[in-house]
């Protein structure tokens, strides 16, 4: 959901109480909408002014930074680099954060500088004011043709976005409620009609008070309705207001193994069907439920070109493998054809040409039943009995080309399935880029213009981990790193791989000991939450020594064979893999 004034509120105190009075030591873009302030004592604060994203929070995610930093980027620490933050305010019910900070020139004199964030959906921006709140410039300009109520644009002076004609849903009176409620015709639905009448309040907030107002029918149908709703709603106005602060609960609802949404207090509108979990705080609940969201948006906006060629080539691999094996499967009526021709040879002798038909008894039927043989008239009985052979050894010869030819297709249909499955974990320019690579070594896609040489970049590397025991376990995180982590393993290491499923390679670091069963277990589980069997309650998990995986002469990247192994059966759980993740 986006995040409502109410919310953002909740957050802002959060981030007030954390971040007041500390210097602004870097100043980071990792992607387009979001800037990362990081403070002294290692605390990092996202603005981010994404159209679905938008929020502010502290953040213990580490985002990759471009190699070159944007020019927004270089105009915030040119201005807010060392700043003090003095103040973090936020406009009754609006969903817009003032972080104002003193900072300091070239020539040592103080001054004044406001970075303002608008969430509000596809208008969401951040904007950077001067001390006399003249806009020094903005992530989104805004000119005349775009808005004629409000420009956004430098040199400028800054103004709020227009107010909602909505009521204060926290100035209203309990008489004043119930006045509009008995106003309101029977079967209105009150969930509606608290969003059209009242400012802050989200969808979500709206169903939930209409929810635990009208007796979960949702609809105003009788008096008590309307007087159970003010009820819920006064509530509600008590728990926002508070006199001794506002008294949220942090709440993310999931459903399966994804955050669905969330909110400042606790949701029960879904029953059963989504699964409601409070925390402590705002900040470490929306890292986590931005997790997954901003990995498939960078996967969208970095690998979407990627993605499509991919698939692309996928769905033509398996639409010339279903061609192949209709082909394969007509050779294996071959025997079929052999046998016309040998009784078409045994009948000569009652044979003429211009025949259409053959009935002849079948000598290769245990019964000895008689079987009709299409004839063609413009050839000669021996040309008909030739042409069948013809027909049956040239389905014999097809047999063994088609073998080979499916075998081919299905390597080529397996290996994409796995370019994808690693897309749509991919997460640093580095992924991307070896993708890239492999994709174009494959004559997928086209190398760089003649003359234009690709980024240098940095080497991969792999995930890494520690296990309960101590060992180190390292994950691939492409194939071309998959190829590489396996290659580079001490043949006394552990390997491990999801059976008969798409993942990455997962090496346990043994360093010639034996690994306990606990750590072999966790590797287990990484192998099989960095496969497709991430969200499957059992997912079967092959290993053994380095010494026996082999990879054949002339397979794709991340493409091996091993044996002897073992198989264990593991259930993926996130909450273990982060705790391996932070030792």
């Amino acid at each position: 959901m986006p995040l409502d004034a109410i919310c953002l509120s909740g957050v802002v105190s959060e981030v007030r109480a954390a971040l007041t009075g500390l210097r602004v030591e870097k100043v980071q873009q990792p992607a387009r909408d979001q800037i990362v302030l990081s403070f002294r004592g290692s605390r990092r604060l996202l603005l981010c002014a994404g159209a679905s994203q938008a929020r502010i929070h502290l953040t213990a995610a580490s985002r990759e930074n471009p190699a070159a930093p944007p020019m927004f980027c270089m105009l915030l620490r040119k201005h807010l680099g060392g700043g003090r933050l003095t103040a973090i305010d936020q406009p009754a019910l609006e969903r817009v954060v003032i972080l104002t900070l003193e900072t300091a020139d070239e020539l040592g004199e103080q001054g004044r500088r406001r970075l303002v964030l608008e969430c509000m959906g596809r208008h969401s921006n951040l904007i950077l004011l001067d001390g006399q709140d003249r806009i020094i410039d903005c992530l989104r300009r805004v000119d005349m043709e775009m808005s004629e109520k409000r420009q956004v644009l430098p040199g400028l002076f800054y103004r709020l976005p227009p107010a909602q004609e909505k009521a204060d849903p926290l100035a209203i009176s309990g008489e004043d409620l119930r006045a509009l409620l008995d106003d309101a015709p029977d079967g209105t639905d009150a969930a509606g009609w608290l969003l059209d009448r009242f400012t802050a309040l989200s969808p979500l907030v709206c169903r939930e008070l209409a929810h635990l107002g009208c007796q979960d029918r949702e609809r105003l149908l009788s008096g008590e309705d309307r007087e159970r709703l003010a009820g819920t709603f006064s509530v509600w106005q008590e728990m926002v207001k508070g006199e001794n602060g506002k008294k949220f609960t942090p709440w993310m609802l999931v459903k399966g193994h994804s955050p669905a949404d969330f909110s400042y207090m606790p949701i029960y509108q879904y029953g059963g069907s989504m699964e409601g979990t409070a925390w402590d705080a705002f900040s470490p609940m929306l890292d986590a439920f931005y997790e997954k969201r901003e990995q498939a948006e960078r996967v969208r906006q970095r690998g979407a070109d990627l993605q499509r060629t991919a698939a692309n080539a996928r769905d033509r691999a398996r639409r010339k493998l279903a061609l192949q094996e209709k082909e394969y499967a007509r050779t294996q009526d071959r025997d079929a054809l052999r046998i016309c021709g040998e009784l078409i040879t045994a009948n000569l002798y009652r044979m003429e040409k211009g025949q259409r038909t053959l009935r002849a008894q079948n000598y290769y039927d245990p019964e000895g039943g008689e079987l009709d043989i299409a004839l063609d008239p413009l050839l000669t009985p021996q040309q008909n009995a030739a042409k069948y052979f013809k027909q049956y050894n040239k389905a014999k010869t097809a047999e063994t080309y088609l073998t080979a030819q499916m075998d081919l297709a299905r390597r080529e249909r397996d290996w994409l399935e796995s370019v994808l499955d690693q897309l749509s974990r991919a997460e640093t320019e580095q992924d991307f880029a070896d993708i890239r690579r492999e994709l174009r070594d494959a004559g997928y896609i086209k190398g760089p213009a003649p003359g234009k040489k690709e980024p240098r970049r940095g080497p991969s590397r792999p995930r890494e981990f520690v296990s309960s025991g101590g060992f180190r376990i390292l994950v691939g995180r492409t194939n071309i790193q998959n190829d590489q982590l396996t290659r580079d393993a001490s043949k006394s290491d552990y390997w491990f791989h999801t059976q008969r499923i798409h993942g990455s390679h997962v090496i346990l670091c043994a360093g010639g000991q034996e690994p306990d069963a606990r750590s072999m277990t966790e590797a287990a589980m990484l192998a099989a939450w960095f496969s497709q069997g991430r969200d499957s309650g059992q997912v079967a998990v092959d290993y053994t020594q380095v010494r026996n995986v082999r990879k054949p002469n002339g397979a794709r990247p991340g493409m091996v064979i091993y044996d002897p192994y073992q198989t264990a059966y593991v259930t993926p759980d996130e909450a273990v893999v982060k705790s391996l993740a932070g030792k």
